[in-house]
């Protein structure tokens, strides 16, 4: 099992090989901002490195929100970073599910993920959906909305090809998902996890909130973690804090 790390941009090699990591997740620029996505230095060197890395788009983006002045530079910076991710050999790009206003039908939110896949022109690698933690209109908050979220984009996106999902664990639990079974329940929505982000949680359970812990300094019963991680049969990356990154890849294959 491929085991890894969101590392800084700015020491993408270097941070995998102290943290013993297979795999590694970065953003390429601000991940706050909506400027276009800036290529690491080095990726020659990282790419002919064997190691396997994954884009996080920016926490900005949201296409499906009925806001225009958020949803369509939204759907711009994402083709530009699924772009720009597939130049430097990534093997995805893993994007939130989004939301739109309390006062919004959810379907609206589902049609405009819909239009992404419509609007794109190509998809060079695929897009991973990620579940979130919080938002009372969110896309991908909880398990029902997420098939909802697939049922909609059956038919105009390459379910096989070009949408992935990634399941991370703190945000499950902070929106109140159950993790003994989440993956039974996702795959048998998504027919697959392609991408585990295992993290602990600083919250308690359907707290809403964002706030990942290393492992083990949670809220999370790490028992409950192995589990997830064991069913999915996916590459895992930990969003932790960097300082414990390299103790929670050493736990998790002592004790998978």
């Amino acid at each position: 099992m491929r085991i890894g790390a969101h590392v800084h941009q700015s020491d993408i090699l270097a941070g995998a090989i102290a943290r013993k990591a297979d795999i590694a997740q970065f953003f390429l620029g601000d991940p706050q901002g909506w400027k276009q996505p800036v290529l690491p230095d080095g990726i020659e060197e990282i790419t002919t490195s064997g190691l396997e890395i994954y884009i996080h788009a920016p926490y900005r983006v949201n296409v499906a929100t009925s806001n225009n002045r958020i949803r369509i530079p939204s759907r711009k910076l994402l083709g530009q970073h699924l772009h720009a991710a597939a130049s430097i050999g990534a093997k995805a790009l893993i994007v939130h599910g989004g939301h739109v206003l309390d006062s919004d039908d959810p379907q609206l939110g589902f049609d405009n993920w819909r239009k992404v896949f419509e609007r794109l022109e190509s998809c060079p690698i695929p897009i991973y959906i990620e579940n979130t933690a919080g938002g009372g209109n969110a896309m991908a908050r909880k398990f029902d909305r997420i098939a909802r979220l697939w049922e909609t984009l059956d038919g105009v996106a390459d379910l096989d090809k070009n949408v992935g999902f990634c399941l991370d664990t703190c945000h499950a639990h902070s929106a109140g998902e159950e993790l003994v079974d989440a993956v039974d329940r996702i795959k048998s929505i998504t027919g697959r996890i392609d991408l585990v982000h295992c993290n602990d949680s600083r919250d308690a359970f359907d707290s809403g909130a964002d706030r990942h812990a290393n492992l083990g300094n949670g809220t999370i019963d790490p028992e409950l973690l192995l589990t997830v991680v064991r069913a999915a049969g996916a590459p895992t990356l930990v969003e932790t804090p960097a300082e414990g990154q390299a103790d929670d890849i050493a736990w998790l294959r002592e004790h998978l």
